[in-house]
């Protein structure tokens, strides 16, 4: 089962791999001793930008999964799963 369109994927790997940049770019920080709030700043950074990962694949998780199950009565696990990451992204 294909879980994201091709067009989804491919936005998602991108971002994914600008994130990778940025980790490797904080690894480089952390190893010139860059200056505390400097990092803390890129760290940030990284942060915001899997939040954005996370926002498209919740987007598409509901656009396609949660309202497939909806629509063939699987209403409870679709329900079950949103919750759960609702709470998971709280934390």
């Amino acid at each position: 089962m294909k879980y994201l369109h091709d067009e989804g994927k491919q936005k998602v790997i991108r971002r994914l791999k600008i994130i990778e940049g940025q980790i490797r770019g904080l690894q480089e920080m952390v190893g010139q001793d860059t200056y505390c709030i400097d990092i803390i700043t890129q760290s940030s950074a990284v942060k915001q930008a899997l939040s954005g990962v996370e926002d498209t694949l919740m987007e598409n998780h509901l656009n396609h999964c949660v309202h497939k199950q909806m629509t063939s009565g699987q209403t409870g696990k679709a329900v079950e799963e949103v919750l759960k990451v609702y709470k998971l992204k709280r934390k």
